[in-house]
């Protein structure tokens, strides 16, 4: 089967005389065509590469010789003053001069400061002058580019929070309380960032190297070693708590995870360890929840949900009973007036209720205790207890004894001290941890690792006022090892 005109014949495909490829005239062209000859591309004379007056350019092109680059009068850039671009800003504009602005953490926290009249921003004004450190090549800028203003965070602690941002979790290191008798910051110290390569020597193949551990960890808040644990598994893929429960093992195994916790992780914990099992540690539910703030409290319960799915009231319930077990929830809400203001009218109002509710009564309305104890203020409650003692000639607390027993009796007087004297209950709490035959070990860390950046210095000057000898000297008579070394870290100093 054939096609008209295929295979074509003259003129067709292939084309023939003047088709393709084509002849004079055609494609590649001849005279004149392409590559072209004179006057052509390449150019000849004129052409390109440019000869006199072309590229790269003799006398006044580019870059210029004569009045070139760099340019002269009339060049490019042009020259302050030549009528080229930019010439010299009015003193105190953008782009130079006096009073030319840096960008930084000053200007833009300024009210006065615009950002919608920097140059290139909607609303700005391209400036049309240039001033001295504006020059070109070479010469920068005043303040930009530079490198990023200095952080005047920690060094080294690059892309955390900003300072004074707390991470969500950690630390818990509240604002000094002006109504706490006593009340003074922890004993830890504040040292550069971590270089997480140093924590594969904790669990080398070869040892554990536990000095590296001890001086690390010893020397580094909260809010610097929690991030750790993320940071080795990023770089090592590698579990560093599954790492260091594998090298390490007693006492300074736990005090050193219990360090790599965040300070609402770490009560979570605690909590769910003195529930579980066939005894309950009340003191430990007690000490917890009647010494932590609203939002530290709100903050447990929600990490207590996370890690142990269920809430932290249900556990509570399921393993106490009585006044007892209300005492505790009405603890764990988070919910006491917080307020620092004291009404002397109101707190003798509750002492008088209290007084009615035992002292002066057969029998004890303990929901009146519980309600005072677990709502008001604890400003407020210092003044109650403060009026107590003058109405009936003895403490709060003896009174208690007097009117209740068990664990109720030990949880209203533990809640009291604690919030007449909070420093004073602690020192208490970690003398008599150490009293005695045996060490109570899961208290001792508990204390020392959750107070270290809280109020450690002033636990230690109750120690030494009450017992007579200073804590960091019980701490090394009762302990040993590695454990010893990094408890007295914690602890900061002797007295």
């Amino acid at each position: 089967m054939s096609y008209p005109g295929y295979p074509p014949q003259a003129g067709g495909y292939p084309p023939q005389a003047g088709g393709y490829p084509p002849q004079a005239g055609g494609y590649p062209p001849q005279a004149g065509g392409y590559p072209p000859q004179a006057g052509g591309y390449p150019p000849q004379a004129g052409g390109y590469p440019p000869q006199a007056g072309g590229y790269p350019p003799q006398a006044g092109g580019y870059p210029s010789q004569a009045g070139g680059y760099p340019p002269q009068a009339g060049g490019y850039p042009p020259q302050p003053g030549a009528g080229g671009y930019p010439a010299m800003p009015p003193a105190g504009s953008w782009g130079g001069g006096a009073g030319f602005p840096t960008i930084g953490v000053d200007n833009l926290s300024n009210p006065g400061f615009n950002a919608g009249n920097l140059p290139g921003m909607p609303g700005g004004q391209m400036p049309q002058t240039q001033g001295p450190g504006m020059g070109y090549p070479g010469q920068p800028m005043p303040g930009y580019p530079q490198a990023p203003s200095p952080n005047p965070s920690m060094p080294g602690y690059g892309g955390g929070p900003a300072p004074n941002q707390p991470m969500p979790g950690y630390p818990r290191a509240p604002s000094p309380n002006p109504s706490m008798p006593g009340y003074g910051g922890g004993a830890m110290p504040v040292a550069p960032a971590i270089n997480v390569y140093i924590l594969l020597s904790w669990t080398c193949p070869t040892g554990t190297d536990e000095q590296a551990i001890i001086d690390l960890l010893g020397s580094r808040s909260n809010r610097q070693r929690v991030p750790m644990l993320m940071a080795f598994k990023t770089s090592y893929g590698k579990d560093l708590v599954k790492d260091l429960k594998s090298e390490l093992s007693g006492n300074f195994e736990k005090l050193v995870l219990a360090m790599l916790k965040t300070p609402s992780q770490l009560d979570a914990y605690e909590l769910k360890e003195a529930i579980k099992g066939a005894g309950t540690d009340e003191a430990c539910l007690i000490e917890i929840l009647s010494s932590r703030s609203n939002a530290e409290i709100k903050e447990l319960n929600q990490v207590y949900k996370t890690e142990y799915k269920k809430s932290l009231e249900d556990a509570i319930s399921g393993d106490t009973s009585g006044h007892f077990r209300r005492l505790l929830i009405s603890l764990a809400q988070g919910n006491r007036d917080e307020r620092e203001t004291v009404d002397i009218s109101v707190a003798k109002q509750d002492a008088q209720a209290l007084y009615a509710a035992g002292e002066n009564k057969v029998g004890t309305d303990e929901s009146k205790f519980n309600a005072i104890l677990c709502s008001r203020s604890k400003p407020h409650l210092r003044a109650v207890f403060h009026e107590y003692q003058q109405m009936c000639g003895r403490d709060l607390e003896k009174s208690i004894d007097r009117e209740m027993s068990g664990d109720l009796e030990s949880g209203m007087v533990a809640v009291v001290k604690c919030i007449k004297n909070t420093p004073a209950y602690f020192a208490e709490r970690l003398y008599k941890s150490m009293k005695g035959a045996g060490t109570k070990d899961k208290t001792l860390i508990r204390i020392m690792v959750t107070r270290s950046e809280v109020d450690m210095l002033d636990i230690r000057q109750e120690y030494v006022k009450n017992y007579g000898k200073s804590l960091y000297t019980d701490i090394s008579g009762d302990t040993s090892g590695d454990y010893k070394k990094l408890l007295l870290k914690l602890c900061g100093g002797s007295d």
